[in-house]
C-alpha cells in the first residue's frame, strides 16, 4: 500500500506535465527569426543551384562552340560528298563512252578478221590455181608470141594477172597490219575500262566513308543538344521551386512584420512607416531587416554593389536625400531603377521597383516617395536594392544612412 501511494506521488507531476498542451512560442520576433535562418538557409541553395547554372552555361558555351566545329565538318564533308559524287558521275559517263568505243572496235575486229580469213583463202585458191594452170612466165610469152600484136595481147593478160595477184596480197597484208592495231587497241580499251571500274570503285567507297562520318557528327550533335536541353531544363525548374520556396517564407515574414507594427502602433494603420532618420546624411528608402550586405560575394558577382533590404511588394519607395533625378527607366537585370544626383559626385540607386513614380530631371525632397519596391529584373524576390555612388562607382551604404 505504501509502495502505491509512492508511485502515485512520483507519477503524478510526470502526467500532469505530459497532459499540458505543446505551444509554440508567442514571441512573433523569434518566428521571424527561424523564417530568416531558413530563407537564408535557401538562398544559399539558390546561390549554389545558380553556381551549377554558371557552370553549366560555360559547358554550354563550350558545347555551342563544339557545336559549331562540328557543324563545319558536317558541311566539309558534304561538299567534298558532293564533289566525289560529281567525279563518280563523270566516271561513270566515261565508262559508258568507252564501253560503247569498245563494243565499236569489237565489231570492226570482228569484221577485219573475217575479211582476212577471205584474204586468206582467196590467196590460197590462187596460188593453188597458178600452180595447176602452169602459166606462162614472161619468156615463154615473148617466145610463144605470133607477131607484136599477139606479144602486147599476151604482155597485157600477164600484167593483169600480176595486179590481181598484188591486190590479194596487199589486201593480206593490211589486213593483218589492220588486225593486229585494233588487236592492240582493243587491249588499250580493255585495260583502260578496268581502271576507270577501279577508280568508280573507289570513289563509291569514299563517298560512303564519308556518308558515315557525316551521319556519325550529326548524332554527337544531336546528343549534345539533347543533353544540353536536359540540363537546363533541371537547373530551371530546381531553381524555380527555390524561388517559390523563398517567396512564401518572404511573404509569412512581411505578415509577422505587419502584426508586430501593429502591435507596437495599434493606432497607426497605414502600410508606410515613412522614411527612417538617423545620424547619416541619407534616410533609409524603406524599413527592413538587410537580407543581403554590401559587396557580399555571390556565384554570379564578386561584389554585391548594394544592399538589400527585405520588404513586402508594393513598400513605398523613399529618397534618401533631396536631388534630381537622372534616371528612372528599366534598366536590365535591375529591373525597375532610379538614380538621384545629390550633388557633389554622389548619388543614390533603387532598383527592382515594380513600380516608378519619379521622371528624369524631375526635383524631388528627402524622404519624398519615388516609387514601390518589388521584384522586377534578376531578383529572387521582392525587396529594396539601394547604393550609394560616388562619381559612378558604388561604395558601402551604411556609411552614409542614418
Amino acid at each position: 500500500m505504501r509502495l502505491r501511494i509512492l508511485l502515485a506521488t512520483l507519477l503524478l507531476p510526470l502526467l500532469v506535465w505530459a497532459a499540458l498542451p505543446l505551444v509554440s512560442s508567442a514571441d512573433p520576433q523569434s518566428d521571424i527569426d527561424r523564417l530568416q535562418g531558413r530563407i537564408d538557409q535557401k538562398q544559399a541553395q539558390l546561390d549554389r543551384v545558380k553556381g551549377r547554372a554558371q557552370i553549366l552555361t560555360s559547358d554550354i558555351t563550350a558545347f555551342t562552340r563544339r557545336i559549331d566545329e562540328l557543324q563545319s565538318s558536317v558541311n566539309g564533308l558534304q561538299d567534298r560528298q558532293d564533289a566525289i559524287q560529281t567525279q563518280l558521275d563523270a566516271k561513270r559517263l566515261e565508262l559508258i563512252r568507252t564501253q560503247d568505243e569498245l563494243r565499236t572496235v569489237r565489231a570492226r575486229l570482228a569484221r577485219l578478221r573475217t575479211r582476212l580469213d577471205s584474204a586468206r583463202r582467196t590467196l590460197a585458191a590462187r596460188l593453188v590455181e597458178l600452180y595447176k594452170s602452169d602459166e606462162p612466165d614472161i619468156v615463154s610469152v615473148v617466145l610463144d608470141s605470133d607477131g607484136f600484136a599477139e606479144l602486147l595481147e599476151n604482155g597485157a593478160y600477164l600484167q593483169r594477172i600480176g595486179e590481181q595477184d598484188g591486190r590479194i596480197i596487199t589486201s593480206v597484208r593490211d589486213a593483218k597490219l589492220e588486225a593486229a592495231a585494233e588487236t592492240t587497241r582493243l587491249d588499250t580499251l580493255e585495260r583502260r575500262q578496268q581502271q576507270i571500274a577501279d577508280e568508280i570503285y573507289q570513289r563509291r567507297n569514299e563517298v560512303a566513308r564519308a556518308r558515315i562520318a557525316v551521319e556519325r557528327r550529326r548524332d554527337a550533335v544531336d546528343r549534345m543538344r539533347a543533353g544540353k536541353r536536359d540540363l537546363l531544363r533541371g537547373v530551371n525548374a530546381q531553381a524555380g521551386e527555390l524561388h517559390e520556396d523563398i517567396r512564401g517564407m518572404q511573404a509569412q515574414q512581411s505578415r509577422i512584420e505587419r502584426q508586430i507594427q501593429a502591435a507596437q502602433n495599434p493606432s497607426s494603420t497605414a502600410s508606410d512607416p515613412g522614411p527612417v532618420r538617423g545620424g547619416g546624411r541619407f534616410v533609409w528608402p524603406v524599413s527592413g531587416p538587410i537580407t543581403s550586405p554590401f559587396c557580399e560575394s555571390r556565384s554570379w558577382e564578386s561584389c554585391h554593389p548594394g544592399i538589400d533590404i527585405g520588404v513586402a511588394e508594393g513598400t513605398p519607395v523613399h529618397a534618401g536625400g533631396s536631388g534630381t533625378v537622372i534616371m528612372a527607366s528599366y534598366n536590365g537585370g535591375y529591373g525597375n531603377y532610379t538614380c538621384i544626383d545629390h550633388g557633389g559626385g554622389i548619388s543614390t540607386c533603387y532598383a527592382h521597383q515594380s513600380a516608378i513614380q519619379v521622371s528624369v530631371g524631375q526635383q524631388v525632397s528627402q524622404g519624398q516617395v519615388i516609387g514601390l519596391s518589388g521584384n522586377t529584373g534578376f531578383s529572387t524576390g521582392p525587396h529594396m536594392h539601394f547604393e550609394v555612388r560616388i562619381n559612378g562607382a558604388v561604395t558601402q551604404p551604411l556609411n552614409y544612412l542614418g
